[in-house]
């Protein structure tokens, strides 16, 4: 087959629809699968033809849908669906927000999120190298049960599509399932010749037991009018496959990620379990990334090379540069430089960036920090709207108090600067290059380069306190015994 397609006119994407069987106060092309929207897997896969017209067609929770639309795709142009029901309506109220429309027409749903660009090409290529009147997007499946069927003539052409429960009347009526036995089915996604669209549609009627304007009419109609209507089959059933409910979104999401981790894998980097990885479709992974089991990478998400992530990991939005570790660690919109370590049980929140060969350790949380290149924040502690100078070392249990009860305020920390256990900066407070904490210190003020600062209190011992206020107690009862033995 050609590949000489040109673009086509128009692409008609129908999101008008409540999607009740989703029970959700979510209006159901907004659920989303692999980060990102149903609508909008459909209306990037829209995009790749690169079409004169790109139509939304709404209704349901017209203001939501709509804003999230037009934040998807500026160009996109809105037609509204009125009160008229049917997916023809849908269409014919497309074409009129664009006017008339002379080429390919292409209709799709915003609910089939597998759709990939490569077999929207096929199927205009298909329509338009053949000179068709219409080209519906047809599969062939083991049970068809539910689904319209493709009724060809002998020549291959599509002469009908027969909806499954009119399959089974003939079929009753009759005693012949030749209908019923059909494989190929429609996927509802066609490839229209505009003009021949436009006019079928002012022909089609709501006089049927639904009382709505099926999409399906035109077919019928532009085949009595002398036109060419075909079929093009696709191999992946799972591509024109819909979302209605809950249970489907669940199947599609885990064969959209099992789609995502195999191209992956096979452009270099290792998922050591496919089956605990989630991957969302915009996250980038460099060659010899490893990916470790139960992790979750989504957003923007970007893995340098030679990066390891993982197990138990969860990334939205973070930047991991090349050769670094994160295990057993949930961050969000991040930067960790090249040659780092972080982890386990770490939590990295937003606005924090970890220098080159930099490490955030151990039950630690940070947020709005910057950590220098080689500085170590290894232990049991919290930096925040913090500054930490080259080759710092941050002890055990160290904390950033930066908040008043009002205000937030900031910590710096200076190159090279070591802190002992349990040191609180008590922002704001500026913490020199070179110097040094006590162990337990409460810095209050600026400590100058080089200085060591500590609260100087003499140790207090008061003998047999225990003893006396707390008497009886298992405490008391072991004090008394090691006395008892001295």
């Amino acid at each position: 087959m050609s590949l000489n397609s040109s673009s086509p006119a128009a692409v008609i994407v129908l999101a008008a629809g409540a999607g009740t069987r989703m029970k959700s106060s979510l209006p159901k092309v907004l659920h989303s699968i692999g980060g990102r929207s149903l609508v909008g897997h459909a209306l990037d896969a829209a995009v790749s033809l690169k079409p004169e017209h790109l139509v939304a067609v709404v209704r349901h929770e017209r203001e939501r849908v709509v804003e999230h639309l037009l934040a998807h795709n500026s160009d996109l142009v809105i037609a509204d669906q009125d009160e008229i029901p049917g997916t023809g309506r849908a269409v014919e109220q497309g074409l009129e927000a664009i006017g008339s429309v002379s080429g390919t027409v292409v209709v799709t749903y915003g609910d089939v999120p597998l759709l990939t660009p490569e077999t929207l090409t096929a199927l205009v290529t298909e329509h338009q190298n053949a000179g068709n009147a219409v080209t519906v997007l047809s599969a062939n499946v083991p049970d068809a049960t539910g689904y319209g069927r493709i009724v060809r003539d002998d020549s291959g052409l599509v002469t009908q599509i027969v909806e499954h429960k009119d399959a089974l009347k003939v079929a009753e009526e009759t005693g012949d399932s030749t209908l019923v036995d059909i494989s190929e089915i429609n996927s509802g996604i066609y490839a229209f010749d505009g003009e021949v669209l436009s006019q079928s549609l002012a022909q089609v009627t709501t006089d049927n037991v639904q009382g709505e304007k099926y999409l399906t009419d035109v077919l019928g109609l532009a085949r009595e009018a002398g036109g060419r209507v075909a079929a093009y089959v696709t191999d992946d059933l799972m591509e024109v496959e819909g979302v209605n409910d809950r249970v489907q979104l669940a199947t599609l999401g885990a064969e959209l990620n099992r789609r995502v981790a195999e191209r992956w894998m096979r452009s270099g980097v290792t998922i050591v379990d496919p089956s605990t990885t989630w991957i969302d479709v915009d996250v980038e992974l460099a060659q010899d990334v490893t990916i470790k089991p139960n992790t979750q990478l989504h957003g923007t998400t970007t893995i340098a090379n030679g990066a390891t992530i993982g197990p138990d990991t969860t990334l939205n939005d973070v930047q991991v540069g090349e050769n670094s570790t994160v295990r057993r660690t949930v961050a969000t919109q991040a930067i960790i430089g090249p040659g780092s370590n972080v982890g386990p049980f770490t939590y990295i929140r937003p606005g924090t960036v970890l220098g080159e060969h930099g490490k955030i350790g151990a039950f630690y949380e940070t947020k709005n920090v910057n950590i220098g290149r080689g500085a170590k924040l290894s232990h049991l502690g919290y930096a925040g709207d913090a500054d930490i100078g080259e080759n710092t070392n941050i002890g055990c249990g160290n904390i950033t108090a930066n908040y008043d009860g009002v205000n937030k305020h900031r910590t710096t920390i200076g190159a090279e600067v070591r802190t002992g256990s349990n040191t609180v900066f008590t922002a704001p407070v500026e913490i020199g290059d070179g110097a040094y904490t006590a162990a337990g210190a409460v810095v209050r003020k600026n400590v100058p380069p080089g200085a060591l600062t500590m609260n100087a209190v003499d140790q207090r011992i008061i003998e047999d306190w225990v003893l006396e206020r707390r008497a009886g107690s298992a405490a008391a009862e072991a004090a008394q015994k090691a006395r008892d033995k001295s």
